[in-house]
């Protein structure tokens, strides 16, 4: 049939999609848009990556991160209870304290310029969500 979809000398394509539907735009559910913004927002995460993973574009990501700290999104439970990691900084200080020296059970975490502090009794699930909360108002 002779017909050219890009302009490469092969005449070859690598890979071609169809997406069906009167546009040939993708609809997206809230729940995935939030989903996907929220992998962006991961320490180390870049936004290029994760919208080339997803078929979208880094405008998009953009956007729907920040309907997502508006409140027009909203992370679905199932990926809000997923585990994270945050990175361990002892400092040198509490590293050298004396044996004797009664140390009360708990964690102090770090998120930008917020210091979170809760003790051993702490609930995870407040935990998690004061995590993220800070995370996605600094960003």
């Amino acid at each position: 049939m002779g017909v050219h979809l890009d302009g490469s000398s092969g005449g070859e394509v690598s890979r071609l999609e169809v997406i069906e539907g009167p546009t040939g735009r993708r609809r997206r559910m809230k729940a995935e848009r939030a989903r996907i913004a929220a992998e962006s927002l991961v320490p180390g995460a870049s936004v290029a990556d994760v919208a080339r993973r997803h078929g979208t574009t880094r405008w998009q990501v953009y956007d729907w991160r920040k309907k997502l700290r508006t409140g027009q999104l909203v992370v679905p439970e199932s990926v809000a209870a997923l585990p994270m990691f945050a990175e361990l900084v002892v400092e040198g200080a509490a590293a050298e304290m004396p044996a004797e020296t009664e140390v009360t059970t708990g964690v102090e975490i770090v998120v930008g310029d917020v210091v979170i502090r809760v003790g051993a009794d702490a609930d995870e699930v407040l935990l998690t969500r004061s995590i993220r909360a800070v995370r996605a108002a600094a960003s």
